[in-house]
């Protein structure tokens, strides 16, 4: 739903930033602001600024910054909207109830019916696992060595062994049979009437993030078949956009995800401590499911069957991972088939050994791929030796490709000015990639002018919103035209705009950036360190001068290099040379 951005900011305003993230981070005073340990990296030392004139939050170490909303974005995953409702019930704002059409209403209605049907199929289901009836899964699972505390987190439980028992009983709770066919638990033919899609089995409930039941796995107790059954895809479930265990995993501070194949693997790893772990639904995995881990993490750990459908499982979804920008390592289980079979044989502390050893998942595809070569045959072995080039190709960024390059040469002995041409020879004729060309000396690359005028940017948005009374000392030679990169120009309109009126939030400001990349982009400005201290005060005004007149000369030169014909760009050019001329002879008190 859409908020009125007066609104918006009134939520922000009643909801003081020191005192939101104190509930989550160990802060303390140090002169004008706020410091403790970052909570979105590791950290020892204590980089994490929170400041309460600008009501927002900076890390130095990571770049993590923004203001209350975006904080509740970033470390409870919660979308701007959610963060909006937990502020406003915070600080005691009510909120505008959503206008539907008729339509909407009705859909929406059908959804939060469907829901119910779940919820009140899983509190049924919870019910006969702990009565006689559920006797049968209740062996099952303690067999399985599951802790009664970890079976009432999961919300584990049983269907009765009679077809038809979770249908009469959602019939006497008001449910019409369409409605529990629609939300996968029943089945309705002409001869039989409606029966349970789920009966005789132990149950796993799916949850959404906001811990909504949507859907269910059940494991059949017996010799019957399938072993495992899914709920059916239904107006509430869909498969490839949700994650078993992704409702507790997602606030798990550990900075990766262990990517399973089933449930039992993540509750058993949960129940170990490793609450990072989450699975699949019933599927392969998905590219909707990796853009839901990429939202917490970009660090996945692949935990599947150490058997040959594992590894195929493992190779595909190492493919998903890198083209949705995730990182992905293997961890190994042998001798030992699974993380639930892993971990009751070795225990957690072994697991977590393994979790600190797991192999780069582009040197797991080439082991994998070494199987289906001789390298003892002088023909194949340079065979599997184009297999490397070939797979080099893959990396676009030539720094990362050179890296992998000398790991690969070293861990297969080629020699590696031999990889580095046979990668070339191979780009070169597939256009895979560019021939990497090394550079002639060691000398590192100056920052280009575009660089430097972006730091000196940087540096004046933050000089000016940290001291605003020097905006009408300098407005008359600065505009936001002079900010040359379009983010960097809007955050400048804005801010001038409030300097304006008086006021100049930083905060606010920052909420009117609808994508996170940009908050925290939009944050790093109002943040960025000064290069003087404050108490030498001639130092600062030569500082504060010099950084002026480089955003003006900069944004000279940038107009006047797009001249041409450009009206538009000729007016700012010569209102440009005005002021800088003019500029390079004022002194700027900072009084």
């Amino acid at each position: 739903m859409y908020y009125p951005e007066e609104l918006v900011e009134e939520i922000r305003m009643k909801n003081d930033i020191v005192d939101v993230i104190s509930g989550y981070v160990r802060l303390q005073r140090k002169g004008g602001s706020h410091f403790g340990l970052c909570p979105f990296h590791n950290e020892k030392s204590p980089s994490f600024s929170v400041s309460q004139s600008k009501q927002m939050y900076y890390c130095f170490g990571c770049g993590a910054g923004g203001n209350v909303f975006t904080f509740l974005m970033e470390y409870e995953h919660y979308t701007f909207q959610e963060a909006i409702k937990v502020l406003a019930e915070r600080a005691g704002v009510a909120l505008p109830e959503i206008e539907y059409s008729a339509e909407m209403k009705q859909k929406e209605s059908r959804r939060a019916r469907l829901l119910e049907a779940n919820k009140e199929a899983a509190k049924y289901f919870y019910y006969l696992l702990r009565r006689q009836e559920g006797a049968q899964g209740m062996r099952y699972l303690q067999k399985r060595q599951l802790s009664g505390e970890t079976m009432k987190k999961f919300g584990l439980g049983y269907a009765s062994k009679y077809s038809d028992d979770l249908t009469k009983y959602l019939k006497s709770k008001g449910y019409e049979d369409e409605l529990i066919k629609e939300a996968g638990l029943c089945t309705i033919d002409e001869k039989h009437g409606a029966h349970d899609k789920f009966w005789n089995r132990v149950m796993f409930p799916i949850q959404d993030m906001n811990h909504r039941v949507i859907g269910f796995g059940g494991r059949v107790m017996g010799d019957g078949t399938p072993k495992y059954l899914n709920s059916p895809e239904t107006p509430v479930f869909d498969k490839s956009r949700n994650l078993y265990g992704l409702n507790f995993a997602r606030t798990s501070r550990s900075g990766n995800m262990i990517l399973c194949e089933g449930y039992m693997d993540v509750i058993a790893m949960h129940q170990a401590g490793f609450t990072q772990a989450v699975a699949s639904l019933g599927t392969a995995f998905t590219e909707g499911q990796a853009a839901l881990i990429r939202r917490y993490t970009t660090n996945v750990l692949l935990s599947y069957d150490s058997d040959g459908a594992g590894v195929k499982a493992a190779l595909r979804a190492i493919g998903i991972l890198k083209e949705s920008g995730l990182t992905g390592k293997v961890i190994h289980l042998e001798p030992y088939k699974d993380p639930d079979e892993f971990i009751k044989n070795l225990g957690a502390e072994e697991f977590q050994k393994r979790i600190d050893q797991a192999e780069n998942s582009f040197f797991f595809e080439l082991r994998i791929l070494e199987r289906d070569y001789d390298l003892k045959d002088p023909e194949s072995k340079t065979k599997f030796h184009q297999e490397i080039a070939r797979r080099l190709c893959g990396f676009s960024e030539e720094v990362e490709r050179e890296n992998y390059i000398e790991a690969a040469a070293e861990r297969y002995h080629i020699g590696f000015e031999n990889l580095r041409r046979l990668v070339g020879s191979y780009a070169a004729k597939t256009g895979l990639a560019k021939e990497i060309i090394r550079p002639k000396s060691g000398i590192q690359k100056k920052s280009t002018p575009e660089e430097g005028a972006k730091k000196a940017q940087r540096l004046l948005i933050t000089w000016l919103s940290e001291v605003p009374g020097l905006y009408e000392k300098v407005k008359k030679y600065l505009s936001p035209h002079d900010f040359t990169d379009e983010l960097y120009r809007r955050a400048a309109e804005m801010l001038f705009e409030e300097l304006e009126s008086g006021s100049g939030s930083p905060a606010a400001i920052v909420s009117r950036f609808e994508e996170e990349e940009q908050q925290k982009e939009v944050a790093a400005l109002f943040h960025t360190r000064l290069p003087v201290q404050r108490e030498d005060k001639k130092e600062c005004e030569k500082a504060f001068h010099d950084i002026l007149v480089s955003v003006k000369t900069y944004s000279y030169e940038y107009y006047s290099a797009r001249m041409g014909s450009d009206i538009d760009a000729l007016s700012k050019v010569i209102e440009g040379k005005k002021a800088l001329q003019e500029l390079k002879n004022t002194h700027i008190s900072l009084d």
